[in-house]
């Protein structure tokens, strides 16, 4: 479904999730060096964790004198960061008695960090010193700032898997909605001292959310709004491909090896999504860990069309993205995370009528296990 849901962006840290839940709003897009024009791709994120817990201080749950006082996390994390030549994640934590964020809008502010639907500031700062001293911040040093406008052009909403009745009663133990599956983002990026534009047209962004209790395991993402036709030639200027999920739990029941696909092809969604069950859906994917390059492969079909994917993205440009879940556990170890990963998508009509071949730039990607 390319239907908009902005209630689906809102805060949803309350009864139970604001003792052992996350929320977050994460952005990734293509920026260029204002002075040699190299493309490189960024990622920020804006992730909540367990505000009913919260002290004076952030609590870190991979401090050991937390873990030994039984602890749980409770901050807010600011983070932010780049993949390709010197990947890196740079996260700074700030106390949820500092977060505020009303309950029918979203309108975060923490610190010097703003989220809007349209915009967002902010920066995130770590010291070799710091992430050498401070291995709980998870994060490496760097140095990032961003002042960014946001426009979300196409949507894809998971339907009723997150609609409100199954928000309330916590069905999911991670729910999903990518409320920008094409965005285009326009402002400045600052790394590490350099100035990096953001141009619109060519930002190739994407923005979701993702909140819950807990994570999933294999857990997969895939997502471009850079498509071409390799049909026509053509640019596919009103398309965008996303791919998610992995191992869902509903009531505490693991569904094993689902996704929720959309791809949205000049104007018409073709959803490959568990949950519609009257559609006739199967997926199959695996994950191939490479020395050089990692590969990915998706093979989808409903009672309408089916799909074929396949996905590359070095190794040397993705990195291994850090998260705690609510519990304290850091269980993702191994979670491949990238952002210019390239491939092709094969899309059928159920006949096996080819509608088109499309090639894919500016992907971001992601797989791991718990290991």
């Amino acid at each position: 479904m390319n239907k908009s849901d902005l209630k689906r962006d809102f805060y949803m840290l309350k009864g139970p999730l604001a003792k052992k839940g996350y929320d977050w709003w994460w952005h990734s897009l293509t920026a260029y060096d204002k002075e040699t024009g190299e493309e490189k791709p960024f990622f920020i994120e804006y992730f909540v964790c367990n505000p009913e817990l919260a002290e004076e201080e952030p609590t870190l749950g991979q401090l050991p004198e937390n873990q030994k006082a039984g602890k749980k996390p409770s901050y807010c994390m600011i983070k932010a960061g780049t993949w390709g030549k010197n990947a890196k994640q740079i996260h700074n934590f700030y106390s949820m008695k500092y977060f505020e964020c009303p309950d029918d809008e979203l309108n975060i502010k923490v610190g010097d960090c703003s989220l809007t639907e349209t915009h967002m500031s902010g920066f995130a700062r770590v010291s070799e010193e710091e992430s050498r001293d401070h291995p709980e911040y998870m994060s490496d040093a760097g140095d990032m700032m961003w002042d960014l406008d946001i426009d979300k052009q196409i949507a894809f909403n998971v339907g009723y898997g997150a609609n409100g009745l199954f928000r309330k009663l916590n069905s999911f133990e991670m729910f999903w909605h990518a409320e920008g599956i094409k965005t285009q983002y326009s402002g400045t990026i600052w790394l590490d001292g350099r100035e990096y534009e953001v141009i619109p047209e060519k930002s190739y962004g994407y923005a979701d959310k993702n909140w819950g209790g807990d994570f999933t395991s294999p857990w997969l993402w895939i997502s471009s709004c850079n498509l071409t036709s390799l049909k026509t030639g053509k640019k596919l200027n009103n398309s965008a491909f996303e791919a998610g999920g992995g191992r869902p739990k509903a009531f505490g029941i693991s569904i094993p090896r689902k996704l929720l696909i959309g791809f949205y092809y000049e104007g018409k969604m073709y959803e490959y999504n568990f949950a519609r069950f009257w559609n006739m859906v199967k997926i199959d994917f695996d994950f191939e860990e490479g020395e050089d390059v990692h590969t990915w492969h998706v093979n989808a079909s409903n009672k309408d069309s089916k799909m074929e994917l396949v996905l590359y993205c070095k190794r040397e440009d993705m990195l291994l993205i850090n998260y705690e879940a609510p519990t304290g556990k850091k269980l993702h170890n191994r979670l491949w995370n990238g952002g210019n990963g390239w491939g092709e998508i094969k899309l059928y009509k159920k006949d096996g009528t080819l509608i088109d071949h499309v090639k894919m730039e500016n992907t971001g990607c992601e797989y791991g296990e718990y290991c």
